[in-house]
């Protein structure tokens, strides 16, 4: 079932995807396990507006925003780009849609050729799809440069010139260039410093409201999704615990999990609301074998019996809120 949470009509829509790795051994290859990164995920982006996926490192982020993208194939599901499924496309058809689906990196440095200039590297994907060349390709640059608030004699200048906030807004003038309208961010401030993330987040929020770019903004930071997000979608172990528009996630949460990740958050006036930490037992299980019912089970301190063995269903819990708890049955 897919969560959506807006009347206008979805820019992306993701239809119980799962993306599973498979394990070889032996000399032949053979697959003996798989890790199920993505298990039985739904979703739904309208255009302009940003859904914050959050959750603990390994959940299977990363592996959604890669997916949706086309840069890996899912193991079973829907995509939808524009009313359009693209999940069984080639790379060859996906080629002209890639110019409206772009994807900034987590690492500012590792993400840059250290041997092309500024202007070299944001310029590139104009080339690679030949959509224009000399003076417009000039144009163009010296256009989105300034709009991510670089200087036009920067553009001679190479990755190790820029401080690592210049060096994420080539990243996003990179993905801009080809004018997208749904942008993946991968942990896009998680290599930054305090001050320079929130640079970077009011920028890419003045670009949302500029240019109408739809965002899937992948982090662990949950203050950071609470000031750029719309919607909120908390993942754990593969799966899509609970979603839901902004004020419902961080004024309302229901379930635990998503409870006990807040409660890590510091509080800005702490002097004014005293939040109560919610310390969780054990380890994440393994997405090799995860357990049965319930992933969160093991670790919840309301586990009920039939958290062992049913696996709760992403419910509607109010119009702009869904919940897969049995807490809630």
């Amino acid at each position: 079932m897919t969560s959506d949470l807006s009347s206008q009509k979805p820019l992306l829509e993701v239809v119980n995807l799962r993306k599973y790795f498979p394990i070889r051994e032996g000399f032949f290859s053979r697959v003996s396990e798989h890790v199920q990164a993505v298990d039985d995920v739904s979703f739904s982006i309208p255009p302009g507006k940003t859904l914050g996926l959050v959750g603990e490192s390994g959940c299977g982020k990363s592996t959604i925003g890669r997916t949706v993208l086309k840069l890996m194939d899912p193991t079973s599901g829907k995509i939808f780009f524009g009313g359009r499924d693209i999940t069984d496309l080639n790379q060859s058809q996906m080629r002209p849609l890639r110019t409206k689906m772009q994807l900034i990196f987590q690492d500012p440095f590792s993400s840059l050729n250290p041997r092309m200039t500024a202007g070299a590297i944001v310029k590139e994907p104009l080339s690679l799809h030949k959509l224009s060349s000399g003076n417009q390709s000039q144009e163009k640059v010296l256009e989105v440069f300034e709009r991510v608030g670089l200087r036009a004699d920067q553009i001679g200048d190479f990755p190790h010139q820029f401080s690592g906030g210049q060096r994420q807004r080539i990243g996003i003038a990179r993905a801009l260039i080809l004018d997208p309208t749904l942008v993946v961010g991968d942990e896009p401030v998680s290599a930054l410093d305090v001050s320079i993330q929130a640079q970077i987040i009011n920028l890419l929020m003045s670009l949302q409201d500029d240019l109408g770019i739809a965002f899937l903004f992948i982090s662990h930071d949950l203050a950071v999704v609470k000031h750029i997000s719309h919607q909120v979608a908390v993942m754990y172990l593969g799966k899509i615990v609970e979603v839901g528009n902004r004020n419902a996630i961080f004024n309302a949460p229901q379930h635990p999990y998503t409870k006990a990740l807040l409660s890590a958050v510091p509080n800005p006036k702490p002097t004014f609301e005293k939040r109560k930490r919610i310390l969780l037992t054990g380890d994440v299980p393994s997405p090799i074998n995860p357990p049965a019912g319930c992933r969160f089970h093991e670790r919840c301190p309301y586990v009920m019996n039939r958290c062992k063995s049913e696996s709760p269903l992403l419910k509607k819990i109010t119009p702009e809120h869904w919940l897969a708890c049995h807490l809630e049955d």
